[in-house]
């Protein structure tokens, strides 16, 4: 079955409140999307969401990119090559990954769409169901504490915390969520490279006792060797992010010094499922969880990442909360949400339907 056309898109989509993390604030997000279809009508539906200041792309190159000859030149492969099309993009525009997972995921769709299957069950899934967290952004404990019981009424079971401006307040609201919920829920750090080693060794030492699961990329890109100065253990509940973007990282990483206990892979980071599962593989050999993120993103995407993730047995954690962010969005379905967890359904492709 053979390609009959491609178009490629971009939208500015608003976010239902701003937020804020330890190097910028959010009020919208512009998304690239990209539809690819087939002689017999099915239509593989990618999205990108490519964040400029970790992989250097932005959404207007992934778009510009999506309309060379290159990508238009796709029209007449044939779908069941889809792994050769992802490998020959990789080749053709390396270190873009916004672009590449645009291109993987629509590719993934529609393959899967033609066979009839979802792409989890392609891949073979061997995870059922996870509890995702849902994200705090930086702000002061009062309003910390509001956020949290919005979403702990909602029924979510784990709170993503962003660090990273002050450690002292950042303690301060830890250990007052800690008083609040305690064993309620489940409580994650991400300090988005906002810490350096003097920091991040204070707020260790301040909430040792608050069993925090883990803590998101404390140090900035660069900086991996100074984590000789922690004990494993304290490296353990550390998880890897903009320090990780492909397979090369994930084996550096992977060694007999590990910075990192957890990897965090989001496909807008490394270019779509097939480096995703790279990165999973290295993680896998080297006793490594895995953490599935994301950024402000389409269901189309997350639901691409959730696929995915189920599909890796050494998946312990998802962070899949990007298209919550979002007050519109051009797909529906794909997964549902049932008191914290995410599931994916049984359609085929990443299960979700266009919006018309």
């Amino acid at each position: 079955m053979k390609i009959k056309s491609i178009r490629p898109f971009l939208r500015k989509l608003a976010l239902k409140k701003p937020y804020t993390i330890a190097y910028s604030t959010f009020s919208d997000v512009e998304l690239v999307f990209l539809e690819i279809e087939l002689e017999n009508g099915i239509i593989g539906f990618g999205s990108a969401s490519p964040a400029e200041e970790v992989i250097g792309e932005n959404s207007q190159q992934t778009l510009i990119n999506l309309q060379t000859e290159f990508v238009q030149n796709l029209v007449g492969r044939d779908i069941r090559h889809f792994q050769q099309i992802i490998f020959d993009t990789q080749q053709y525009f390396p270190n873009l990954a916004g672009t590449q997972a645009a291109v993987d995921l629509a590719l993934h769709d529609a393959f899967c769409k033609y066979l009839g299957i979802n792409v989890v069950d392609f891949y073979g899934q061997k995870i059922k169901a996870l509890p995702t967290s849902v994200t705090i952004g930086i702000m002061n404990v009062i309003d910390t504490l509001e956020e949290a019981k919005n979403y702990f009424d909602l029924g979510f079971k784990i709170l993503k915390v962003k660090t990273g401006i002050s450690v002292e307040e950042d303690i301060e609201r830890l250990i007052r969520l800690h008083e609040i919920y305690q064993n309620k829920l489940k409580i994650r750090v991400d300090a988005n490279q906002g810490y350096n080693l003097e920091e991040l060794k204070k707020f260790m030492s301040a909430t040792q006792k608050l069993s925090l699961e883990l803590i998101e990329q404390p140090l900035p890109v660069g900086n991996e060797s100074e984590f000789y100065a922690l004990t494993p253990s304290e490296c353990k509940i550390l998880a890897a992010d903009e320090s990780l973007k492909n397979a090369h990282s994930a084996l550096t990483f992977g060694g007999i010094f590990q910075p990192f206990g957890i990897y965090n892979i989001k496909l807008m980071k490394c270019g779509g499922i097939l480096p995703a599962l790279e990165i999973a593989n290295i993680a896998k050999q080297a006793n490594i969880a895995l953490f599935w993120g994301c950024n402000d993103e389409s269901i189309a995407s997350i639901a691409a990442a959730l696929h995915v993730a189920y599909s890796c047995p050494n998946t312990q954690f998802i962070d899949l909360d990007g298209s919550f962010d979002l007050a519109e969005d051009l797909v529906t379905g794909g997964f549902s949400l049932e008191n914290g967890y995410l599931k994916v359904n049984s359609k085929a492709g990443f299960g979700f339907e266009k919006i018309v």
